[in-house]
């Protein structure tokens, strides 16, 4: 039958492990690695003293691994909160591990009660456990994949299950001598569990890290990296969903397509560094200005296309004269001056049996309809009107 020094002595390899794949991964700046990789050091520390108790004094082996061991458990449950965006408490968590400190200590020294020690550290640790679950549950990332989360989740609501168990069956010991000497299933079972803990939620964080980092290449491919705006490709990605899910239930979409007037003359005038801010400015107040499931890609140069989902041609005339309002009224100034700008908007609706190169070509007729009738204004391919 397996030992707890065996079982305390791969679960500190585990936990190293774990402390060198984190190491390799600070680098990448994600909120929540560095506690994350702390929490790790503590229990490597701390695993070492609980295998040499007996032969060290009891204020290493006790109080302080026993320190170390809620420390690491807090950390855990403060990386969460940190990649999450949420506060960590740390006051209360610096408070709550000073007071289990004390008692601890005061178990041990003062009015020996191993029964009471060990529910005390049984119990911070399931709260842990168990706030870690509900804040993975609760603040999950909903554009993100699910699986990481719910199964970092879950498992620590199985790791503050083993907790409770844990404190009721060894402080129901004789003594702590038991718990080095007993080989049953129990004894074994819940030694094991409450070992490998911190070395498995810390596999659950390195799995939520990897998505976030799989996320945030997937939003930079996506994006346009100067303006935010979507990129051409994934645009019309989102227009060929869109127009087969329009002709699948009847509803209308548009898309209106719009390039700003005469910017090569306020690069010429004002400097590249200038027009950039325009374009930057330009998809700022555009995404502001637009409807929750409207998209904004910049499709190249000072081109851009926004897809109107729900919108007829009426409607989306209104939205494209509003765009073009709120453009013209936009000023941008700086140690150059002040620039002002315009725009002209093409716009088209989608046909029955119609894909989008095709809506984008009706699309772009219309714009360069609105360019060579004076720019500044908006027209529709539909019927040629301008507005």
């Amino acid at each position: 039958m397996l030992t707890l020094a065996s079982i305390l002595a791969t679960t500190a390899l585990l936990s190293l492990t774990m402390l060198l794949m984190l190491g390799f991964l600070l680098r990448t700046g994600i909120a929540g690695i560095r506690e994350w990789f702390v929490s790790n050091i503590c229990l490597v520390f701390a695993l070492p003293l609980f295998i040499l108790r007996g032969a060290i004094p009891d204020l290493l082996s006790i109080v302080v691994a026993n320190t170390l061991l809620v420390m690491s458990c807090s950390g855990y449950y403060a990386g969460c909160a940190r990649f999450l965006g949420r506060p960590a408490h740390w006051r209360r968590l610096v408070a709550a591990i000073a007071i289990l400190t004390t008692a601890i200590a005061i178990w041990t020294y003062g009015d020996e009660n191993f029964r009471m020690r060990v529910l005390a550290i049984s119990a911070f640790n399931a709260i842990m456990f168990a706030s870690t679950a509900v804040l993975l549950l609760r603040h999950r990332p909903l554009n993100r994949h699910p699986h990481p989360y719910w199964f970092a989740a879950t498992v620590a609501m199985l790791f503050a299950l083993c907790q409770v168990l844990r404190g009721f069956y060894f402080s129901s010991a004789a003594s702590q001598d038991n718990l080095m000497s007993s080989g049953t299933i129990w004894n074994v079972t819940l030694l094991s569990m409450g070992a490998v803990a911190l070395p498995i939620m810390t596999m659950a964080a390195i799995m939520m890290v990897h998505d976030a980092m799989l996320a945030s290449v997937e939003d930079a491919a996506n994006h346009d990296h100067m303006t935010g705006a979507l990129s051409r490709k994934w645009l019309e990605t989102i227009a060929r969903d869109q127009i087969m899910r329009a002709q699948r239930t009847g509803k209308p979409l548009s898309l209106l397509i719009i390039d700003l007037d005469h910017f090569k003359h306020i690069n010429d005038t004002h400097g590249h560094a200038v027009g950039d801010e325009v374009l930057r400015e330009f998809a700022r107040i555009t995404l502001i200005s637009l409807r929750d499931g409207d998209a904004l890609g910049r499709l190249g140069g000072e081109e851009f296309g926004v897809l109107l989902p729900n919108t007829n041609t009426e409607l989306a005339i209104k939205i494209a004269n509003r765009l073009r309002d709120q453009s013209q009224q936009h000023s941008i100034s700086g140690s150059f001056g002040v620039c002002n700008y315009s725009i002209s908007i093409g716009v088209a609706s989608a046909r029955s049996n119609e894909n989008f190169d095709l809506l984008s070509a009706r699309a772009d007729r219309a714009l360069y309809l609105a360019k060579n009738n004076g720019r500044n204004r908006v027209e529709a391919e539909q019927n040629g009107a301008g507005e």
